[in-house]
C-alpha cells in the first residue's frame, strides 16, 4: 500500500495534465519542483537554488567561538521574552553565543512556581539559576505583543473558564494580576492605552512570580542573583530597563 507521501506526490504529479487551468509552463515548474523535493532529490540545481534564510544559517556557525562554547557554557543572563518574531532578544541587546540562556513564549510570561503545570518553564528556571548560576534574570516585554492584546480581550467568561482557543487563553491568563490592576488603576484608558500599560505591568508580574521559585528566592537574598524588567518599543525604537527591587531576605534556620 503506497503510503500518503507517495499518494500526495502522484497526486501532485498528475495536476498539470488533469486541470487545464494549471497546464500553463509557470504552475507546471512549481508542481515540478515540489515533488522533486518530496521525492528527496537533491541535484546541483536544487542546491543553487536554496532559500537564502537557509543559506545564512549555514554560514553563521561561529567555529572559533563554539570551540570554547563545547566545552562549557557560562551565560550571565536568564531571559524571558516572547515568541514574536519582531522581537529576538539576541537581535535587541546583541548577545553572543554563550552569554544568554533563553526562553520564549507567548507574552513573555513566567507563572508562579507549579510543579503540575508549566513544567517547562520550571526546569528552564531550575537549571539557569541551580546549575548555570546566572547573575542576571531578565523579562522583557514589547510593543504591539498580541498576547497582551489577547490577555486585555478575556471577558468574565473565558476569564473564568470558556475559551475559544485550546491553550492561548489559558496561557495568558498567568497575566491576569497585570491585566486587574491595569483596569483598576486606568478605568478610562482606551483599550490600545490599556494594552500598551499592561505590557509592561505583566513584566512586573513575572517579577514577582519568579520570586516563586525556592532557587530564584534564595539567590536573590543571598545577593547571588538580580531580576530586572525590560521593555522594547520595536516602533519608535526604544527600550527601557529596570530593576526589580525585592526586600528579601536570606532564610533563618533555627
Amino acid at each position: 500500500m503506497a503510503s500518503s507521501c507517495d499518494e500526495a506526490i502522484l497526486t501532485l504529479k498528475r495536476l498539470p495534465s488533469d486541470k487545464e487551468d494549471l497546464g500553463d509552463d509557470i504552475a507546471a515548474e512549481k508542481i515540478v519542483k515540489l515533488t522533486a523535493e518530496l521525492d528527496g532529490e537533491d541535484d546541483e540545481d536544487q542546491k543553487k537554488a536554496c532559500d537564502p534564510v537557509v543559506e545564512r544559517i549555514k554560514d553563521g556557525k561561529h567555529p572559533d567561538c563554539y570551540k570554547q562554547l563545547a566545552k562549557e557554557q557560562h551565560p550571565k543572563f536568564l531571559v524571558f521574552a516572547c515568541s514574536d518574531s519582531r522581537v529576538s532578544p539576541s537581535f535587541i541587546l546583541n548577545f553572543k553565543p554563550g552569554e544568554a540562556f533563553m526562553t520564549r513564549n507567548i507574552a513573555n510570561m513566567v507563572p508562579a512556581f507549579n510543579q503540575l503545570r508549566y513544567s517547562g518553564v520550571g526546569a528552564v528556571i531550575e537549571y539557569a539559576v541551580d546549575h548555570l548560576e546566572v547573575e542576571n534574570i531578565l523579562v522583557i516585554g514589547h510593543s504591539r505583543c498580541g498576547g497582551i492584546k489577547a490577555l486585555m480581550s478575556l471577558d468574565e467568561t473565558s476569564a473564568h473558564g470558556t475559551t475559544s482557543n485550546d491553550f492561548i487563553d489559558d496561557w495568558v491568563k498567568i497575566g491576569l494580576p497585570a491585566k486587574a490592576k491595569v483596569e483598576s488603576q486606568w478605568p478610562d484608558a482606551t483599550f490600545e492605552e490599556k494594552c500598551i500599560l499592561c505590557e509592561k505591568e505583566s513584566v512586573n508580574s513575572s517579577l514577582v512570580n519568579l520570586l516563586t521559585y525556592p532557587y530564584v528566592r534564595a539567590a536573590v537574598a543571598n545577593g547571588a542573583l538580580k531580576l530586572m524588567g525590560g521593555y522594547y518599543d520595536f516602533v519608535n525604537g526604544n527600550f527601557k530597563l529596570w530593576k526589580a527591587d525585592f526586600e528579601v531576605k536570606p532564610a533563618i534556620i533555627i
